[in-house]
């Protein structure tokens, strides 16, 4: 199909109830279509007739595009276009699809990262049906498209601060209704993207054009998809090679300076560490990152291996995307072939251990802020994602995810870990964040701001056991790794 696209296959696994359920049992009916020669007047009085909101242009099998309701409002009806023309005149043409395996949530995250309203759903060339909101659960308020539509259209900061404040009510509809974390974190991610991207554009309306091509990075569990409600921000700008600094300098300062502040009006906090491109040392030209990654691999002291561990978590969210993709590709060739750096990375990320006692039970922290807690975010989510990371480097893998490394990684024959064992990985955190989730939940039902430390006392004996279980999977991949990298120790 030459104008469509059929989107990444299902990835979020980890749903139940409404959310998780494959496209292909959403699909009542076989789709309107029309030929792209029908006149606009047909497609009109077609999907009165059918009481849809669509119609697809097919020639034959082959789908050729999509017309909605919107498009009949705003490219016929309000630029005064005749209802002769051919529906091919005013059709979109590139479309996403994806295939009937595809989860709910799949189509629910592509149409608010993509702000579209309607997903055909196909299996080979054969088109089953289209998916929209309503079909995919998204009549709870608020709705996740109409929020990112929202923020798109949003006038100013003030606009998007409180069209972002509802980011937390979205993070609860989704748990109720079944989303895993990985569901979670990629909608919540794709929140936080499209919140970016106004800030840019908004910036851009007074700042004019960039002078030279950049693209804006995000960093740490934005780039990875993995946020929950309320976090801070970690990003960075590259920049052309192309960039004066004298020439230059003060339009991408303005620009990083708005977008930064712009994220803290709207609850994402300046990080604590200054990883922002409002810091200049995070606003660079490609070259100078390139010199940034090779001292930090041949150079793996600790800062070095502090900053590695942020900057190998990288996703282009909007701009010149090329550049990004070229450094990524070169610093991971590098990367792999430095056992020296692997070693070190492996010695950095065996620092965070899960919290199990030396007789193999569950240790809690004993500061009066938190006593009898556990702190899920880094003492078992972190581990985690620190070896998904190595697993990456060490197979020279462009993944990002955390569950899409351990997924590749276990795939890979020779990798630095077994199929099982990503897969038990993969599990562990599946658990764990889940865990974290519905203790946020459960904080937020009570008026409280959702943190990651979770009273021991809270789970079920189950739940404790299981929990446990997860603990030893991750120590035990860290020994692995030790072993492997001796230098770590």
């Amino acid at each position: 199909m030459s104008t469509s696209a059929l989107a990444a296959p299902c990835t979020i696994t980890d749903t139940t109830g409404l959310l998780g359920t494959p496209l292909s049992a959403l699909i009542a009916r076989a789709p309107l279509s029309l030929p792209p020669d029908a006149s606009i007047q047909m497609g009109a009085q077609a999907m009165r007739d059918a009481g849809v909101s669509s119609v697809l242009l097919m020639q034959g099998p082959h789908l050729h595009g999509i017309v909605t309701d919107r498009d009949l409002r705003n490219r016929v009806v309000a630029q005064g276009l005749s209802p002769a023309l051919p529906l091919q005149h005013i059709a979109s043409t590139d479309l996403l699809c994806l295939p009937p395996q595809a989860s709910a949530l799949d189509a629910l995250a592509l149409m608010a990262q993509h702000n579209i309203h309607h997903v055909p759903v196909v299996d080979k060339e054969r088109v089953l049906g289209i998916v929209t909101p309503r079909d995919v659960g998204e009549r709870q308020s608020p709705s996740t498209v109409q929020l990112t539509r929202g923020i798109r259209k949003a006038p100013d900061i003030a606009a998007l601060a409180q069209l972002s404040a509802q980011v937390p009510a979205i993070q609860q509809a989704l748990v109720r209704g079944g989303a895993g974390a990985q569901g979670v974190g990629r909608i919540i991610t794709t929140v936080t993207d499209a919140v970016t991207i106004r800030l840019i554009a908004l910036a851009e309306d007074t700042l004019g054009g960039a002078p030279v091509p950049w693209v804006w990075v995000a960093a740490g569990s934005q780039a990875r998809m993995e946020q929950t409600a309320r976090t801070d921000q970690d990003n960075a700008l590259l920049l052309d090679d192309a960039y004066d600094p004298a020439a230059h300098g003060a339009y991408f300062e303005a620009l990083a300076r708005f977008v930064c502040d712009g994220l803290n009006a709207c609850g994402y906090v300046h990080c604590p560490g200054d990883m922002m491109a409002m810091n200049g040392r995070w606003r660079q030209p490609l070259e100078q990152w390139r010199r940034y990654f090779r001292k930090w691999i041949d150079q793996p002291e600790p800062m070095a291996l502090m900053l590695s561990s942020v900057f190998f978590d990288l996703r282009a969210v909007t701009g010149h995307t090329p550049l990004l993709t070229q450094l990524r590709q070169e610093e991971l060739h590098r990367a792999q072939r430095s056992q020296l750096f692997l070693g070190h990375m492996v010695g950095n990320a065996l620092a965070q251990r899960p919290p199990l006692n030396w007789l193999g039970g569950i240790r809690v922290l004993r500061d009066a802020a938190h006593a009898g807690c556990i702190d899920l975010k880094h003492s078992a989510i972190a581990p985690v994602v620190d070896l998904a990371r190595i697993y990456a480097l060490a197979a020279g893998l462009e993944a990002v995810n955390t569950q899409e490394r351990l997924a590749q990684a276990g795939a890979l024959v020779g990798s630095e870990v077994s199929q099982d064992a990503a897969q038990d990985l993969s599990d562990a955190l599946s658990f764990i964040a889940a865990q974290r989730l519905a203790h946020q939940a459960r904080q937020a039902d009570i008026g409280q701001a959702p943190d990651n430390y979770l009273p021991l006392a809270s789970l079920s004996h189950f739940e404790r056991t299981q929990l446990k279980q997860a603990f030893k999977v991750i120590q035990a991949q860290q020994a692995v790794l030790a072993k492997r990298y001796p230098i770590s120790r």
